[in-house]
């Protein structure tokens, strides 16, 4: 006997919407128990960068408020000594002082400061631009995805290095101005990933089963599709935290950046290169900081990467 089945009553619908949002959480919690597996595996690189930057970090904090010193106070009597050098007061300058009497140290941290906060805020916005462009063109499709697309290209095809230059020579050298130039120069690097994720989830079938339960467009980017893409972005933003750092060092060395007697690792470098025959420290230590914090930010990509990416992975 064949048995009479009515249509789905709008309880149906309830159910089988919170059957499917069970689904998406369920995969989500399996993915992420999976990524803590691999990640104890495979993330001894992305442990070391990730603990280089949050000791400097913390030197960042920790160093200019425990210092006895200014990070622009000069003493001229006490000019170009060598590290662990001693003044009069009793005072050690553990990394030496500069031309102008300053101890390098404070400078060096008070500098991380100003270095790090750009590059992390010049990121985190490149990341919002450019994740909001992408995620439109690659789930719009068609002529806002030519249209957007043409434009990532346009910007791409200009050197990142001179487009930055014209940009701080035109507005000129801020902090501000400084964190804008590196949004407008890096959102298009996210934009393409994105872009390159949405293309490849948007067909899946967790996408089509929220699309037929009813799901809205803006719905189903942030809450399907954004999701699974962040393992990518979050790879690219730990390399692009490098560039930026060594790009923000470059414009202060070339007096482009923020400022003196505000410290930057660039600006102190600058400095430096009339003493790097007497006086090597003076450019040694901001320097050195500038390329572990950048090897660091390099090592965690690379860590990130052999374990979002199953191909890198240790056989």
């Amino acid at each position: 006997m064949i048995e009479e089945v009515g249509p789905p009553s709008d309880r149906d619908g309830d159910d089988m919407a919170f059957t499917s949002e069970f689904e998406t959480m369920g995969v989500a919690s399996s993915r992420w128990r999976r990524g803590l597996a691999v990640a104890r595996e495979e993330g001894s690189l992305a442990l070391l960068g990730g603990g280089l930057i949050l000791v400097i970090l913390l030197l960042a904090i920790v160093v200019p408020i425990l210092s006895p010193f200014e990070s622009t106070g000069q003493n001229l009597i006490g000019r170009l000594q060598g590290p662990g050098w001693t003044n009069a007061d009793g005072l050690t300058h553990w990394m030496g002082t500069d031309g102008l009497g300053r101890d390098v140290l404070t400078r060096v941290f008070v500098g991380a400061r100003y270095s790090i906060l750009i590059s992390f805020v010049a990121v985190a916005g490149a990341l919002l631009v450019g994740t909001t462009i992408g995620l439109i063109a690659g789930f719009r499709g068609g002529l806002i995805d030519d249209a957007l697309m043409r434009l990532v290209d346009l910007q791409l095809a200009f050197p990142l290095v001179l487009l930055a230059l014209a940009l701080v020579a035109l507005l000129g050298p801020s902090l501000t101005n400084v964190i804008a130039v590196f949004i407008l120069t890096g959102w298009p690097v996210f934009a393409r990933t994105i872009r390159a994720s949405v293309l490849s989830l948007k067909k899946r079938d967790f996408v089509e089963a929220a699309r037929a339960l009813g799901g809205s467009d803006t719905r189903i980017m942030l809450r399907h599709i954004l999701p699974n893409s962040l393992g990518p972005l979050t790879v690219v933003a730990t390399f692009e935290l490098a560039k930026v750092l060594i790009f923000e060092s470059s414009l202060s060395f070339l007096g482009l950046g923020i400022q003196p007697p505000t410290p930057t690792w660039g600006n102190m470098m600058s400095d430096g290169r009339a003493f790097l025959d007497s006086a090597w420290w003076v450019m040694l230590f901001p320097g050195a900081t500038l390329v572990l914090a950048a090897a660091a930010s390099n090592w965690l990509g690379d860590g990130l990467n052999s374990i979002v990416d199953p191909r890198l992975r240790r056989r």
